[in-house]
């Protein structure tokens, strides 16, 4: 009964709010491997494969400066394709709640970790994911995870809750980055999210959200894994991905 109960208070707020919290989906250990593989992809010490990409921190790379260990590394997209981080993306702790939220079996739409290097890792603007994404419709969810503490400092979430009820909103193109305008949302509106590592937040494509610069001293390396369900369909120009089954 009390499982049922946690179970109803999740879906009540994914429905009012556009996201939730689940504290230790991931225990410390596990953080710590996947941080670790993260690094060695970051640093080149694991050579990125066929369908892993690393994106630097554009403001460095436009600057022509290198950070060692690499601590000017912004992205990494194309987790599905690392053996390790696949088991992330198909765990049962992440996709029971997929399949909850978007159907089963649930297919992954992108897969990617989110450096925020010490001190450099740049501000996320205020932004939906749906815009991005060709695919109707906009009901798409993720779950992000911190694989450190996320704090004010180092680039914690902020998000608009209930923002996923009011449709697309316009997004407008800066020099790195795609974003609401403030005249289209209440910047007053904002809540952060600091999290302990390991912490799931699952969130509906269609909410508002961002994240400041890393001003501390500390990473904050987190993954965000997006899913679709049965329901959903590619829009956009042929021929429609191969997007994996994770499970």
């Amino acid at each position: 009964m009390q499982q049922d109960q946690h179970i109803d208070g999740l879906r009540d707020r994914a429905e009012h709010d556009g996201f939730f919290l689940v504290e230790n989906l991931l225990s410390a250990d596990e953080c710590a491997r996947y941080a670790e593989r993260l690094d060695e992809y970051a640093s080149g010490a694991r050579p990125a494969g066929e369908g892993i990409s690393i994106q630097r921190e554009p403001e460095l790379e436009r600057a022509g400066q290198v950070r060692a260990g690499g601590g000017d590394i912004r992205k990494i997209d194309g987790l599905f394709h690392d053996d390790l981080l696949r088991t992330l993306i198909s765990s049962e702790p992440v996709l029971g709640h997929m399949h909850d939220l978007v159907g089963a079996p649930a297919q992954l739409f992108r897969a990617s970790a989110l450096m925020k290097p010490a001190a450099v890792g740049s501000e996320k603007g205020q932004h939906q994911d749906s815009p991005y994404w060709p695919i109707a419709p906009m009901s798409l969810w993720s779950c992000w995870v911190p694989f450190d503490d996320a704090t004010l400092d180092n680039g914690c979430l902020t998000v608009v809750p209930g923002s996923h009820h009011g449709g697309a909103l316009p997004h407008v193109r800066t020099q790195d980055d795609y974003i609401v305008p403030t005249d289209h949302y209440d910047p007053a509106a904002l809540v952060p999210v600091p999290m302990r590592r390991g912490t799931g937040l699952f969130f509906h494509s269609l909410l508002l959200h961002g994240s400041a610069a890393n001003t501390s001293g500390n990473p904050r390396r987190a993954v965000t894994m997006s899913y679709l369900g049965p329901r959903h369909d590619y829009t956009g120009t042929p021929p429609t991905p191969d997007y994996p089954v994770a499970g």
